[in-house]
């Protein structure tokens, strides 16, 4: 029965309030800390769950009452009310009793790529940027370039953003991919659609706790950095590349005119990406028994197309169409995909979870 299965979260909510009450965890700031936040994520669910158990009381009671020659009509009355609250209330406490990825508050690293389209690549690089930034901005986000690299026709051949906000890597996970478009190039004089990708990158900011790379680990490389012309170009070797030896992951960073700051912002995204490396590594080893991704995350898979001629966004993993490419690209509505992703990934979940 379903309202068994919630009891143990009630019960564990008030293990901790009696825990968080003594003297031993309130000398202990670490973990009174981690118990609060634990109870913080229970707190919606135990309420849903009080709410879920009461309504079947209710129900029970009414129903015993319905033979009752002065209560039947109102017991009736009682029921046609709360039974419809049942089966609304067990699927939202499904989505809360899906175990939580550990990395969905966090901030995270939008790396985006140019790739197979030449100049036309990077334009759309410069497109989708402005997409997530728009959709940043409704949600009061904010957006911080960290790297860029610009298109030799426009927009950028790389771009590394850092997005900071609440759930940001929730909303964003499944963003991941390549993202293909088709349309008609600027420089195209026969009007002819033509097809480029670029690849997206989702990685969470980590902490120095969660990622521990030693200095032995880790050689770097200076050079001048290639600016953009005139007073951009910078003249000393200000320009810092990071390569982590044990995995090979290289990044670069030539925004700063500080050394000093390059190599800071260097060594954030280079924590980023070993964490993501150690995370896709995890995933590929249990990917025969787990479904809670859309998708693998992986760079290579082709997630999404958009299609300028038709107004039209597709993305594969869901069979989601939209003929509303306009609004999501130009003003940001990124809502439109993210939540049927959401929803897609938490009924995966619920059913790998059997609940």
């Amino acid at each position: 029965m379903f309202k068994e299965k919630l009891q143990p979260f009630i019960d564990r909510h008030n293990e901790i309030t009696e825990l968080l009450s003594s003297p031993d965890i309130a000398s202990d700031i670490n973990r009174m800390t981690e118990l609060s936040k634990e109870q913080s994520g229970l707190n919606e669910l135990v309420e849903k769950a009080k709410q879920y158990i009461q309504t079947v009381e209710s129900i029970e009671e009414n129903k015993e009452l319905l033979s009752d020659p002065e209560l039947g009509d109102l017991a009736k009355e009682e029921l046609t009310e709360l039974e419809p609250m049942l089966p609304k209330l067990e699927e939202e406490i499904k989505v809360l009793m899906i175990p939580k990825d550990k990395n969905d508050d966090k901030n995270i690293y939008l790396e985006l790529r140019a790739g197979a389209g030449g100049d036309e690549s990077a334009l759309f690089v410069a497109d989708i940027f402005r997409m997530y930034s728009r959709f940043a901005e409704q949600i009061g986000w904010k957006v911080e370039i960290v790297s860029s690299s610009d298109g030799t026709a426009g927009g950028y051949k790389e771009l590394i953003a850092l997005i900071k906000g609440d759930g940001v890597y929730s909303k964003l996970k499944y963003e991941a991919g390549t993202h293909r478009v088709q349309r008609v190039p600027d420089t195209e004089t026969q009007g002819r659609v033509h097809t480029s990708a670029i690849t997206v990158a989702i990685i969470p900011e980590v902490d120095d706790v969660e990622v521990d790379i030693k200095p032995n680990e880790v050689r770097m490389d200076v050079f001048r950095a290639s600016g953009c012309g005139g007073q951009c170009v910078n003249t000393t070797d200000s320009a810092v590349r990071l390569t982590h030896i044990p995995t090979g992951i290289v990044v670069s960073i030539q925004d700063e005119k500080s050394q000093h700051k390059n190599r800071d912002k260097a060594m954030k995204v280079l924590k980023a990406r070993v964490y993501e490396a150690e995370l896709q590594k995890q995933l590929d080893e249990t990917a025969g028994q787990r479904k809670l991704q859309v998708g693998s995350g992986d760079r290579s898979e082709k997630i999404r197309t958009y299609n300028y001629p038709q107004n039209r966004l597709t993305d594969h993993r869901i069979g989601l169409t939209l003929y509303s490419l306009d609004d999501i690209v130009n003003n940001g509505n990124l809502q439109l995909v993210i939540d049927p992703l959401i929803a897609h990934a938490q009924s995966e979940a619920i059913q790998e979870a059997g609940l």
